[in-house]
């Protein structure tokens, strides 16, 4: 079936849907990796990626998110900088499939036991939360910038970039 939009998702409408030992058939996360570039070493200037609204933000959205940050990062080096991912897909999302076509009212049962299968995960965040953090030098603080705009632009929901640690440096 085709992919929903993440306006289906974001609200958060129902209460916490995550003990996966008592649900089966739970779709794995697509996030690949939480820490990227160097996390050995210690950079003076932090830049967060904050959610403004209560929300819902899916797996997928989250990953390509990343993807898009890590790799306009990547072109001043690897060692030049340290992205964390700073949410976690717990919740599960479930999902009515109704069937669409020709002689589907026979097939479909409507709304009768309507309780649905699991079809992803998604992190809840609340207003004010931190989704990425970038630590970088004096010298790549525009690029970083640039990439957690970027990223962003990718998540459903309102976003802004704060500057954490060293402000002092930047002006």
């Amino acid at each position: 079936m085709v992919r929903k939009p993440a306006s289906m998702y974001r609200n958060v409408k129902q209460r916490s849907f995550t003990r996966r030992e008592y649900m089966g058939g739970v779709p794995g996360s697509q996030i690949i990796h939480y820490d990227m570039g160097n996390k050995s070493a210690e950079f003076p200037i932090k830049l967060s990626l904050l959610a403004e609204e209560k929300c819902q933000i899916r797996h997928t959205a989250l990953e390509a998110a990343r993807i898009t940050a890590n790799r306009l990062l990547m072109k001043s080096g690897r060692a030049s900088y340290h992205l964390k991912l700073r949410v976690y897909p717990h919740e599960v999302l479930r999902e009515n499939k109704q069937a669409t076509g020709a002689g589907a009212d026979r097939v479909s049962s409507g709304m009768r036991e309507a309780y649905g299968k699991n079809v992803g995960t998604a992190a809840r965040l609340s207003a004010g939360q931190k989704i990425f953090t970038v630590g970088v030098n004096k010298e790549n603080f525009e690029s970083a910038k640039k990439a957690l705009k970027r990223a962003g632009y990718k998540l459903p929901t309102p976003v802004r970039i704060v500057v954490d640690k060293g402000q002092e440096l930047v002006q």
